[in-house]
């Protein structure tokens, strides 16, 4: 493996992969890093105009003015050598993903805080889950009826987004027992009943790792 592929991030490689699909100007890759990467990869968006630069000074990129209107923009396109850097950077062993939620955070120093506020803090984590279902459903509904804005792309598409989709329902499962349990609680330090929460770890480990 090169230098140069080593020194690029893993944004630097999703805009590749967009720019692999077709070319886009710097607003087209916004629109469509909302599409495919905000749920999987969302620090994409804060260097968006920084990694398309560096793609070009890498040579794995190029860009090309054109006129839009009265304006001209600036369209990006992947060249040989960001094909090649591409398929080599697939290769490569991902990473471990990293989970984190701040709710789980305040969740785990609740004992400092009331049990209103824990309430609170499951609510609306539960809430964020089905706020990202509803998102990913409005994207990959019309895919039902034909509407897919890269056929080619469809099975790989519709998998990442089945996991979405999956976890979201899991996390929500998981804060509708949460909020039930703490309901229980007369204050967060002293829950009502400890044997109940320990059986139900002894169950959640029983099921065995997946």
């Amino acid at each position: 493996m090169s230098r140069i592929v080593r020194e690029l991030t893993t944004t630097s490689y999703a805009i590749l992969g967009l720019l692999a699909i077709r070319p886009w100007s710097t607003y087209e890759l916004a629109r469509q890093m909302q599409r495919d990467l905000r749920f999987v990869w969302p620090r994409a968006e804060s260097n968006l105009y920084a990694e398309p630069k560096k793609l070009i000074a890498h040579g794995f990129a190029s860009a090309n003015s054109e006129p839009r209107g009265m304006r001209r923009r600036t369209v990006y396109s992947i060249t040989p050598a960001g094909r090649r850097a591409l398929a080599a950077w697939l290769e490569i062993e991902a990473a471990a993903p990293r989970w984190e939620s701040e709710s789980v955070v305040k969740l785990l120093f609740a004992t400092n805080g009331s049990t209103e506020q824990l309430l609170e803090h499951l609510r609306r984590f539960r809430g964020h889950a089905t706020d990202r279902w509803k998102a990913v459903a409005a994207i990959f509904r019309p895919y039902l009826h034909g509407d897919e804005p890269f056929p080619d792309r469809t099975h790989v598409n519709v998998l990442a987004a089945r996991l979405i989709l999956e976890t979201a329902c899991v996390e929500a499962a998981w804060a509708d027992r949460a909020i039930d349990e703490v309901q229980q609680w007369e204050t967060t330090a002293e829950p009502r009943d400890r044997a109940s929460s320990l059986a139900a770890l002894e169950a959640a480990l029983a099921a065995g790792a997946p």
